[in-house]
């Protein structure tokens, strides 16, 4: 893919290639706004395992924003949910998942756990109080 143009890329390239981009300038925070989001659900768990691969090897604090549960839940230390309109700070959920994650981790009762945990507060936040550890 060295002397591929841009436009033939997939999708999971393109996404690569932007990860790889954001890392090169050495940030020492990354944003990173639902970069997985338009990719199809294979792609998506490759990027995901190979982002946590990269995030373990150069140490940098990642903010992740993600609609996807399941996607928080893995990556995260800690899932911070926000509130619907008006948007703030609802709870924050810590994942004390151990690294590096595997792929049988999202198959674990403690995984399901935090997932419904997390789901919770996304999908029924008055059931909880204002901000709050969930």
């Amino acid at each position: 893919f060295a002397d591929a143009l841009p436009k033939t890329l997939s999708g999971g390239m393109k996404q690569r290639c932007a990860i790889a981009r954001a890392y090169a300038v050495d940030p020492a925070i990354l944003l990173m706004d639902e970069p997985f989001g338009a990719l199809d659900a294979l792609t998506r768990v490759g990027l995901q395992d190979q982002l946590l691969q990269t995030w373990s090897r150069e140490r940098r604090t990642v903010i992740f924003i993600t609609h996807d549960v399941e996607e928080a839940v893995y990556l995260a230390s800690r899932v911070v949910v926000m509130a619907a309109r008006p948007g703030r700070l609802h709870c924050v959920v810590p994942v004390d998942l151990p690294y590096p994650r595997t792929e049988e981790m999202r198959l674990s009762p403690h995984f399901a756990e935090l997932r419904n945990r997390v789901w919770r507060a996304v999908y029924h936040p008055d059931r909880d109080q204002e901000f709050m550890s969930c």
